[in-house]
């Protein structure tokens, strides 16, 4: 399962698809199913884009310190997790999340034309 920054987090999938064909046959095969659940497509930034991991895991490292030194909490959380980062990071969060954006926007592109 991939994180926003990095390709991996370690955390196994159940179902991976490294084609667009694949993945749209699926997500069609399972909304056909009408089991009123959803498909969660989680998409690994690219290669080339990915953050350094050192940098990463000092970054989040941290942020969620930072986070939890200061006592924040609930919704809270993700902003300013988000500014923490972008600080430790000296902008490279944001050109990562931003290159994610662009190949996010790029595979659901490629679903919508896949017929899904």
């Amino acid at each position: 399962f991939p994180a926003f920054y990095r390709r991996s987090t370690g955390i196994p999938v159940d179902r991976r698809y490294d084609s667009i064909v694949e993945l749209a046959a699926a997500v069609r095969l399972h909304l056909s199913l009408g089991l009123d659940t959803g498909v969660l497509v989680a998409n690994p930034i690219p290669v080339a884009d990915e953050m350094a991991s050192d940098l990463y895991d000092v970054a989040i490292r941290t942020a969620l310190a930072d986070a939890d030194s200061r006592g924040i909490r609930g919704r809270a959380v993700t902003p300013f997790l988000l500014d923490r980062l972008h600080a430790v990071t000296g902008g490279e969060s944001v050109r990562a999340n931003l290159a994610l954006l662009r190949h996010n926007a790029h595979v659901a592109a490629a679903l919508a034309v896949a017929g899904v």
